[in-house]
Formats: structure tokens, sequence, C-alpha cells
């Protein structure tokens, strides 16, 4: 039967399967009430207040993705016998599904090139030869790795020890997903992060929701949306896909959305793949022409207003309605519905994000918002919707390239340590520094490298060119399995609900959540932080300045960073208090902004091409299902779209008879980059025509390495391919 909303008694029925899954409901409901924060998205759930939780209080919050990351956490073990019985070779053709259940790794195992197999090895053996091979190496020659996944201790403490080794390649993964929303925001406003708290976002009577799909993968959010619905607001919906839960959502918490639905969209806008920007620069010139901007906030409040408002005037409509794909009335309506706005949100993800220009695309939405002085008040602001429920505080803590300067100038003051000047290399140019063989060690915090790379080809012999790669992880990957290096070492780690210690989570609101741990569920992982401590031991050694041991404790780390994070002050105090808090200086309800001059920087930008317009091609996008959470895939089924498979490419009824295909006929996809053989293609009617979506990461093979030049996000979004039947 067709899905025609998100959410409801599936999602309760779902709810009711993963719990026998693992146990009982009962089980997972007690999993699920601990006192730490959620383990998926950065919405900002669980905490102090207890899990299923929002910042604001409000209960029950819970969704499918934190049942499916619990439920994988709450698996058994895999067995010694596990790693004897499976081959390497057969271990890389498995799905990411099927390596995710596997169960939760807890013993060491290590793969030496040629082996058949992998071997489990001693956690000793296992530091050892870690801290053996950093010692053998010049530290230019070694980078580290960071997913959202981990606690800021542990983040803090590694970046520590990586500059402390001696280098500054250290990076994490939204380089690979929200980067540009940072640098743009950063261009724009001072600030690299939201400006709105959750209370804002509930104030809101009109949302911009662009080029994303929280209904599957921040499904919390849906709630806050319904309150808007309810409330006589909008909510503008901006994508390439008409998906099912941003039209209707059922709340499974909430009797009355339950059983008749929420409508979502009250407005629901489908540009082309890649017309994002032509279309922003559309709704802005239209309310110029209408005479709904806010001249008085731009004189007092922003910069470069007058060569922004020359920039709009200059634009040709023709130019606009071609490159964004979308119509002049179209666009003078969502501009009529944002003139009588009082406070909008501006809302967006990856669909943003992950293109060539993105930055450009988080510059033009700040615009926008600065237009009508829809900034630096309450109920109004920018709010990039973040992935992994702890990137953006590993970021904060120091995990990039460069450290921030007052990051640097008080570890050095502070702490009187000496840090290296070299500069760092973000994630794509130490992929590409070991392809060129310049890179010899990989460490990686979480996360699947392999799996996140664009151009999965290049990322494989990238990988394999590595003398050393080490992995901390909970459960099985692709990345554990493909691009092997000379020796390849798995650690396992216990997850933030397991840790032996308190450990804090920033969510998407700049608001710091803490974790209070918890007792482990199956014998042999080990907490980040001790594992991290441990290998800072044998591999640099204590000092007069450095104390390993001090640092395995949460605490000491806590206070190192309320010492030398802006911000965090009160992190120091946090397990005593068990008082959760804003960070300060990024929330923004006063026109007064971190840049030079304390006003938010307007921007003008060319209009990019539309690509993809010969008669052959499509546009694509890579995307997430309902059933996965980043790289991680749960379930093979994509629910909302109504997909019972991943191998597949999907595109409008018209683009199939254009291209001479019948649906689910085996095709060949063909990239600048890579080839696809045997998908199937498929007619889906909820995509515009000439533009395609395929699943994330098995298409990666056909993403091109090009990325944004400003924040060196690869274009996920907006690839040109060609499809054809298999010969």
């Amino acid at each position: 039967m067709k899905v025609r909303s998100g959410g409801g008694f599936r999602a309760i029925l779902y709810t009711l399967k993963k719990g026998r899954e693992v146990g009982g409901v009962f089980k997972m409901y007690h999993a699920m009430r601990t006192r730490n924060a959620c383990k998926t998205c950065a919405l900002g759930m669980g905490g102090q207040k207890g899990g299923m939780v929002n910042e604001r209080g409000a209960f029950p919050e819970v969704c499918k993705k934190s049942l499916q990351a619990m439920a994988a956490d709450l698996q058994p073990a895999v067995l010694p016998t596990f790693w004897d019985q499976h081959p390497v070779e057969q271990l890389s053709r498995m799905t990411p599904r099927e390596l995710e259940h596997c169960g939760r790794l807890v013993q060491p195992v290590i793969y030496r090139r040629g082996a058949s197999h992998f071997q489990t090895i001693s956690w000793e053996e296992s530091l050892s030869r870690i801290a053996a091979k950093l010692r053998s190496l010049t530290p230019d020659e070694t980078f580290w790795y960071f997913s959202g996944r981990s606690s800021n201790e542990a983040g803090f403490l590694l970046q520590l020890l990586a500059r402390l080794y001696g280098t500054n390649n250290v990076n994490n993964c939204s380089y690979y997903c929200h980067q540009a929303s940072g640098v743009g925001l950063q261009s724009s406003i001072g600030s690299g992060t939201a400006t709105i708290v959750l209370e804002d976002l509930e104030q809101a009577d009109l949302v911009f929701v662009i080029g994303g799909n929280p209904a599957s993968n921040h499904p919390r959010m849906m709630t806050s949306l319904m309150h808007v619905r309810r409330r006589g607001g909008h909510v503008i919906v901006i994508n390439p896909v008409r998906e099912t839960g941003m039209v209707n959502f059922r709340i499974p918490s909430d009797p009355i959305s339950l059983l008749f639905g929420t409508k979502i969209a009250s407005h629901y806008v489908q540009p082309h793949i890649g017309g994002d920007l032509a279309l922003l620069w559309g709704i802005a010139k239209q309310c110029c022409e209408d005479e709904t901007i806010d001249r008085e906030f731009l004189d007092a409040h922003c910069t470069d207003s007058a060569a922004w408002l020359e920039a709009v005037a200059a634009m040709s409509w023709d130019e606009i309605v071609a490159k964004s794909g979308i119509d002049r009335d179209q666009i003078r309506t969502i501009a009529g519905v944002y003139a009588k706005s009082q406070r909008t949100v501006f809302a967006w993800t990856m669909g943003i994000t992950h293109h060539a220009h993105g930055v450009q695309n988080v510059q033009a939405i700040a615009n926008l918002a600065m237009a009508r002085g829809m900034l630096g008040r309450p109920g109004c602001g920018l709010l990039p919707i973040r992935g992994h429920s702890n990137v953006q505080g590993i970021g904060s803590v120091g995990v990039t390239p460069k450290l921030k300067d007052a990051i640097f100038e008080n570890l050095q003051s502070k702490f009187h340590l000496d840090l290296p000047t070299t500069t760092g290399l973000d994630t794509l140019a130490c992929m590409e520094a070991a392809h060129d063989r310049r890179m010899k060690f990989g460490l990686c915090l979480g996360g699947n490298l392999y799996g996140s790379n664009p151009d999965s080809r290049y990322a494989a012999e990238a990988l394999s060119r590595l003398e050393m790669s080490v992995m901390l992880s909970t459960t099985l990957n692709t990345g554990h399995v493909n691009g092997l290096a000379d020796e390849t070492i798995i650690l396992p780690v216990l997850p933030r609900d397991e840790e032996p210690e308190a450990t804090t989570q920033e969510s998407m609101f700049n608001f710091i959540r803490m974790s209070d741990g918890g007792p482990r569920r199956v014998p042999g992982p080990r907490s980040e932080v001790r594992v991290i401590a441990d290998l800072g031991r044998r591999a640099i050694g204590d000092s007069d300045l450095i104390c390993w041991d001090q640092l395995q404790q949460t605490s000491t780390i806590r206070n190192w960073i309320s010492e030398v994070v802006p911000g965090y002050t009160k992190l120091d105090k946090i397990e005593a208090t068990k008082q959760e808090f804003q960070l300060d200086g990024r929330t923004f309800h006063e026109p007064k902004f971190p840049t030079a001059d304390g006003k938010a920087i307007m921007h003008t930008h060319a209009l990019p091409d539309l690509k993809g317009t010969d008669s052959n091609e499509l546009r694509l996008m890579t995307v997430r299902s309902e059933g996965q959470f980043n790289t991680v895939v749960y379930e093979e089924e994509d629910l909302y779209r109504n997909q019972d498979r991943r191998d597949i490419i999907l595109m409008h009824p018209d683009d199939l008879q254009r291209l001479g295909l019948q649906h689910d006929q085996p095709v060949s996809i063909r990239s600048d980059t890579g080839q696809i053989d045997g998908y199937l293609a498929r007619g889906f009617d909820s995509i515009r025509p000439g533009n395609s979506l395929m699943y994330y990461p098995e298409s990666n093979c056909l993403v091109s390495r090009y990325a944004d030049p400003q924040s060196k996000t690869p274009a996920f979004k907006g690839i040109v391919v060609t499809v054809t039947p298999l010969a």
C-alpha cells in the first residue's frame, strides 16, 4: 500500500518491531529514557531532562532514527569466530545494512596486507603497534578524522593529541556535509552556527525548509512545524522532490495529528537541482520590486547593502526563471507570503550545501533574511539543520585544520603548550595526499571515511595506499572492509550511553547537553577518552605540562575546554550543577553581530549555469532514505518514497519516456567520474522532470571530487549523468 504521510501508526508499529528485536519494548524504552543525548541528529534531544525530551522540556519526543541507532547498540556481540568465518573478500561485498547488523564490535582486530581474514588482537598489542607506527613517522604524514558521533571530551582530547604530536591535519565529517553552512554564515554574520534557539522556531509564523527532508532525517522537527501550521503560519518547502513527509505528517505523540494528519507544507516549490541560488535571488528581486524589503534594517545593520541592491536590480527575470526552473508567478506568490510574515526562520540542509556553489547558496539565504530584517530579533533567523548529534560540538572544541585564534592562544598562554603552525589539510586534501602516498597513517574517530567520500573508487585507492589505518567504532561499516591499508586496525569503543563517565554534546541550537553514560552492554569495548589518553601516553609520553592519566578523566578535559574554548566557560561545572546551557555569543536577538563593525555582510553572486540540459542528460542528487542515518543503512526499503530497494535511479516518468526506458529496466548510469551497471530505472512522479535521485553512499562512485572552492565541500548534488539501457 502506498504511503501517503510520514509518521503515524506505521512509526508506532516500527517502534514495537524494533523493541521486539532487542528483547522487548520495555528494554528499548528504558534505554531511550536514560539521561543521555540522542545518538542521531543534532536537534538536541535527551540530556539531563531525560531521554525523549527536547530543549524546551517537551515529552515524548522520539523518532525512528534514534530507535534505529539504539537498536544497533543493543545488538549482541560479534563473536571471535565471526572473523574466521568471514574472509575480507566476502565482507567487502556486503551491503551497508548487512555490515551494520553483524553486531557490536567487542575485540580489536587487525588486517595485514595479503591476508585473507581479519584477526583478533589484544588491546596491548594494538595500541603498541599504533604508537610505534606514529613514532616512526613525521607528524604531517598522518591525518586525524572525526565523525559527529563522539563527545566534546573525546574530540577535544584527540585533536589535542594530534597537535601535540605535531600536525594540524585535523578534520571532521562536516567537510562533506555542512562546512558550506559554517563558511557561508561566518562570512555573512561572523558566526558559523544557528542564530536562533528552539523557542524561536516555535514562535515563527513562516519557516522556509530549503533543500532538505526533515520528515526522514530530522523527524522531531516535524512537531515544531506542526505547531507553526496550527498557529496559522506557513511552511515553504523548496526541494526538487515532493517528499511525502513534508506534505503530510502524522505526529505519533499528538493524538489529533496521529489520527487526522498534519499538513506540513503550505507551499511546495520544486526547482531544478542546482537552481536554488537563482530562486533565492528571484525571491529577493520580487521583494525589491514589491517594495517589501526593510531599507531601514539594511541601512543600519548591513554592510554592502547598496551593492546587493544594485545586483538584484541588474539581474534579469529571464535568467532567474531559466536557471531556477521556477516561473515568475510562483516566485511572486512565495515572495508575497514572505512579505506578510512578521517572524521568518530560514532552515536548510545538504540540498543547499552539497553544491559547487554551496557557500553562495548559504550567503543568498542570509541575504534574503537581511532583506526583510529577519535577523537579530526573536522568532526569526537562520537555522542550518545539522546531521550528526555532535558534529557542531566537535567543530567547536577545535576539530578543524586551523584552530580558532582564541583556542590557539588560550592553549599556549594558559597551558603553555607548543602547538604546530603548519597549514593543516581539509578532509578531501588528506585523501588526495594519501592517494599520492604523501600520507601514511590515518586515524578515524567514528564515522565511515570511505563511505562518505566522493568518487569511491578513488577513495578506496587512497586509503589502500596508507601504511596504517586505525578506526574507533561500535559496529561494522563499509569503511572497515574497503580501501584497506598495509595494516588496518579496528578498535571497539563504547557509545555515549555506555561511557563510564559523563560526557557532553552540542546541539544545532548551540545548547550543551550532558550524557550520564551508563553500564556497558557487552564486554570488551573501551571508553573513547581512555583509548585516546592511552594512545597519547604511548606515542608522546607524559611531560611537565601533560599527564595522560589525568586526561583519562572527562572532568579534567571539561576543565581544559572551559578554559580555552569561547562560550564554554560553564562546562567545568556541568557535572556538579546538572545545568545544561546555551552557548554565549551565538544567538542573535538583537541586530548586533560578531563582525568587524557589528553589522551583517551582504554578498553578490553570478548565477551558475544550469547543468544537464542536453536531451540525453539528467541532473542527479544523492540522497538518504527513510531507513538510513548518514552512511549507516538500517533498512533496505525507503518507506516514504515507496521504494523496496536501493539499487535504483528514480526519475520522472516523462524522462523514462524521453530516454527510451521502461520502468524497472536495468540500465547503465554514467557520469564524468564513474559508472554503475545493472541498477533499475524507475519512474517516480514526485521528482521534477529533468532531475533524478540515487541513494548515498552506494552511488558515490558517480560523484566528482570537485569541491566548492570556499568550503571544500564536494558536490554530491547536481551531477550530470546519462542513463542508457544495459546492453
